[in-house]
């Protein structure tokens, strides 16, 4: 029984087989990194979102909360810059409407909803590419293979005696493509689904806070212009 030599099968494969090879490489090498980077970005603005909502909902002044958040206003992400570009609206157009709360209310969730799709275009960066490489790797692999054993079947054709200890290797250097394309294409659609589910969750609890904070703004607006 002969070992399989990845390494070896490589080497003798022709050059077009060994640049899809390499080529499917790169997009595995890539799809780690971009999964790698997502995931911990993800994670950390679930993390985020987390430890501010608990702090928005502690019982803390809204104004003073939006004073902290402005001191540092270039580093907000997720609820807080939520909570902050709908505050700043908010008092923006509650000083030149006082006498129409449903525009300022509007204008403030307007403000909010466009500050979560700037935040869910970040967290959705790259991920794309992962569903790229899950769909085509496997067809880039396929080429290969067809490739590869096209050229194992023309070099066979001189041979007036063929068998299929001839015929093998060739096939063999040929598979090893598809393997390849396989072995990019698993991980990436498996992750691109994951962190998909990731985004809408966040999606989720970034929609259900504006809503919530939204009803905040509207009883202070109101019981204000009611006074």
């Amino acid at each position: 029984m002969t070992d399989l030599n990845i390494l070896d099968l490589f080497l003798k494969a022709s050059l077009l087989v060994k640049l899809i090879i390499l080529i499917l490489i790169c997009l595995s090498v890539a799809s780690w990194a971009i999964i790698i980077q997502r995931t911990r970005i993800l994670n950390m603005a679930t993390r985020d979102a987390e430890a501010f909502e608990d702090k928005f909902w502690s019982g803390v002044n809204l104004s003073h909360l939006y004073q902290e958040s402005q001191g540092r206003r270039d580093r907000l992400t997720g609820s807080e810059q939520i909570f902050y570009e709908g505050f700043k609206e908010f008092a923006r157009l509650h000083r030149a409407n006082n006498h129409a709360p449903e525009s300022v209310i509007e204008g403030s969730s307007r403000a909010m909803r466009i500050s979560i799709n700037r935040e869910l275009e970040a967290l959705e960066n790259h991920i794309s590419f992962l569903g790229t490489v899950g769909s085509i790797s496997p067809y880039i692999g396929l080429f290969g293979t067809i490739w590869g054993i096209m050229n194992a079947f023309i070099s066979l054709g001189a041979v007036k005696h063929a068998t299929l200890q001839m015929v093998a290797p060739g096939i063999a250097e040929a598979l090893i493509a598809t393997a390849i394309g396989l072995f990019a294409a698993i991980p990436a659609m498996i992750a691109y689904n994951h962190l998909n589910q990731h985004v809408n969750k966040l999606e989720q609890n970034y929609g259900n806070f504006m809503e919530e904070f939204t009803s905040i703004l509207h009883r202070q607006s109101f019981s204000s212009d009611s006074k």
